[in-house]
C-alpha cells in the first residue's frame, strides 16, 4: 500500500459529507445533528496512555456502540482535484477510511469519515456529535483484529478555521479521527463546518 501524508486531504472534508438538503422540508432548527458541547473539547494534556500500535491491515467495518453505529468501511481516494472521495451518498449506513494513509490500528493518523445525512434523512455519522469522550469505537480490520480506540475529544470547527495540521497531522502513537459535516447551517451552501472526534488506540481484540 502506498502511503501518503494525511494533510494531502486537508480540508476537504469540510464540504463532501452532507448537505442538509432533507432539513429544508421540515425545518433545519428541528431535525439539526446534535453538535458537540464545550464539555467534549480537548483541555490540558491527552491521555498518553495507548495499547502498543498494529502492523498496517485494511479495515472493514466501523462500530460505535454509544450512538447505534455499526457500518462497513470502503476505502477512499482522491479525486481529480485532489479532494478526498466521498462514501456514495444513497447508502446511508456506509463509511470510508482513508486508503493511502494510516490504518486504524497502526502508528500515526488514521481518518474515517462519514456523510451525516443524504437527501432522505439522517445517515451513519448523524450522532456523532453526541459522541462523549471516553465512548468507545472499534474497527475491524481485514487480519482478524479489531483496533479498539477511546475518545478523547469531540470538536466542531467552522470550514473557515479548520485546524489542517491538528486533525490530519501525524502522531507517534495511534490515533484515529472520525470526521463528518456540521456546525452551522446555511439553506443556501449547507453544512458550515465540520465534527471531529478525537481518539487514541486504548486495545486490540485478536
Amino acid at each position: 500500500m502506498r502511503r501518503l501524508s494525511n494533510t494531502v486531504i486537508a480540508g476537504v472534508t469540510v464540504v463532501a459529507l452532507g448537505t442538509g438538503a432533507w432539513l429544508l422540508g421540515d425545518g433545519a432548527a428541528r431535525h439539526a445533528p446534535p453538535q458537540p458541547s464545550a464539555a467534549q473539547a480537548g483541555a490540558g494534556h491527552p491521555d498518553p496512555r495507548s495499547a502498543p500500535a498494529l502492523p498496517p491491515s485494511p479495515p472493514d467495518r466501523v462500530r460505535i456502540p454509544s450512538i447505534r453505529v455499526d457500518a462497513p468501511l470502503m476505502g477512499l481516494g482522491l479525486n481529480r482535484s485532489g479532494s478526498l472521495d466521498v462514501p456514495p451518498a444513497a447508502d446511508k449506513n456506509l463509511a470510508g477510511w482513508y486508503a493511502a494513509g494510516t490504518t486504524p490500528g497502526e502508528t500515526g493518523t488514521a481518518i474515517v469519515a462519514g456523510h451525516v445525512d443524504n437527501a432522505d434523512g439522517p445517515a451513519v455519522f448523524y450522532d456523532l456529535g453526541a459522541l462523549k469522550k471516553g465512548a468507545r469505537i472499534e474497527t475491524d480490520r481485514l487480519d482478524g483484529s479489531t483496533a479498539v480506540f477511546s475518545v478523547d475529544s469531540v470538536e466542531v470547527y467552522d470550514a473557515a478555521h479548520f485546524p489542517d495540521e491538528k486533525v490530519y497531522g501525524p502522531s507517534r502513537r495511534p490515533e484515529l479521527r472520525v470526521i463528518t459535516c456540521g456546525g452551522g447551517y446555511s439553506r443556501s451552501t449547507g453544512y458550515q463546518g465540520n465534527v471531529v472526534v478525537f481518539a487514541h488506540l486504548t486495545a486490540t481484540i485478536r
